[in-house]
């Protein structure tokens, strides 16, 4: 069963994460806030990940410590549950409409962490989350999970829709990597026989 627990306590959050990555998109999310569970919701519905998060954080100071953590405790289960990655097809990549607008999400689940973000937004807030906080997650999930994460928003006017685009697919994208290749079950997906340094 490729499965991940993270418990992921600090001074500033509290953070328990599970999740199975051949699961059915059931989910159980609690953040305290409240587009972020919408999001992670998202996440586990499209990428057919079963997720449970039940995080509680300093969040009379603001959303910006439990968003990131977050990030990295699903990111660290992410790779936990992936083991040697042995067998994966190792690479997704999704186009995710919604509305008017339109995310192309590209990942390499090599275990060389990088992210490139290009999603601009309209305002500086969406319900009780700072803009700016919506890259702060793809980031510590990148680096959590070992991801080489492209992510970018070709166009879209209305702020909930490009962010839902990019959950949406990162969830699609996710999907296809971590999926087993029948014709490579038994072989890591490098020329190195291991993921992560150089090519």
């Amino acid at each position: 069963m490729r499965q991940g627990s993270i418990a992921r306590n600090t001074t500033e959050t509290s953070i328990a994460v599970k999740l199975d990555l051949d699961g059915s998109g059931k989910y159980a999310v609690k953040t305290g806030i409240g587009f972020l569970d919408h999001m992670l919701e998202q996440l586990s519905r499209h990428s057919l990940m079963d997720l449970e998060v039940e995080a509680k954080g300093d969040l009379h100071i603001d959303a910006h410590h439990t968003t990131e953590d977050v990030g990295i405790a699903i990111g660290q289960a992410v790779a936990q549950a992936l083991g040697d990655r042995k067998g994966i097809t190792r690479y997704g990549s999704a186009y995710v409409p919604m509305d008017e607008a339109l995310t192309r999400v590209a990942l390499d689940l090599s275990n060389r962490p990088y992210l490139i973000w290009k999603v601009k937004f309209t305002g500086d807030r969406l319900g009780s989350m700072d803009s700016e906080l919506f890259k702060e997650w793809f980031q510590a999930f990148a680096q959590a999970a070992g991801a080489t994460l492209h992510v970018e928003c070709l166009y879209g006017d209305n702020d909930h829709h490009i962010v839902e685009s990019c959950f949406k697919a990162l969830a699609r994208a996710l999907r296809a990597a971590v999926e087993i290749d029948p014709r490579k079950a038994d072989a890591v997906p490098s020329t190195k026989g291991t993921l992560g340094g150089s090519l």
